[in-house]
């Protein structure tokens, strides 16, 4: 039996945010065989070029878990119609300096829960085009938009039972997609 280890990337850095409750349900959620860990990118600080020379712990460490990892799970709030400032932070301080981008050929899932009705789908967008700028092999379908979110969580936890089901089919072909990825 194969075994995955995913790292989790949540794009918000709220308490009781709703995107890293739904990568806990992932993780919480995973079958047998498969390990997904949560990544804080609370202490990258801003990315700055006059800063690569001497890169960062932090940076270092991320980057080195992303390039462990057998794939990555990224949930995105959406801010403004688009992704968080921390997010797309995180996203460029791993993916240099030039010709040093840990993402590329990485298997990644996008998913976002939000309490508007149509749960990140504009963020997701954007984020899928930086993750495919950056080479990494982003899986299309499904999507998972979980919108109304407040509805579907209750103490940090997803407590809705279809949402729940779905946490699994996706989680499923996700780690199919990284079996096809990865031959």
């Amino acid at each position: 039996m194969n075994t995955f280890n995913i790292l989790a990337i949540s794009g918000s850095l709220r308490k009781d945010s709703y995107n890293t409750a739904l990568l806990n349900a992932f993780a919480e959620q995973a079958p047998e065989g498969v390990s997904i860990e949560l990544a804080d990118i609370h202490s990258l600080g801003l990315y700055d070029q006059d800063d690569e020379a001497a890169f960062p712990q932090a940076v270092t460490d991320l980057k080195e878990k992303i390039r462990k990892a057998d794939g990555i799970i990224v949930a995105t709030p959406e801010y403004n119609r688009s992704i968080p400032g921390v997010l797309k932070n995180a996203i460029d301080w791993t993916s240099r300096p030039y010709g040093d981008n840990a993402w590329a050929g990485k298997p990644v899932y996008v998913v976002g829960a939000s309490m508007g009705p149509i749960g990140t789908a504009v963020a997701q967008y954007e984020l899928k085009k930086i993750l495919l700028y950056l080479d990494a092999a982003v899986l299309g379908q499904p999507e998972f938009y979980c919108g109304m979110a407040q509805t579907k969580f209750e103490d940090g936890k997803l407590t809705e039972g279809e949402t729940k089901q779905y946490v699994d089919k996706t989680l499923a072909a996700f780690i199919g997609w990284i079996d096809r990825v990865k031959v």
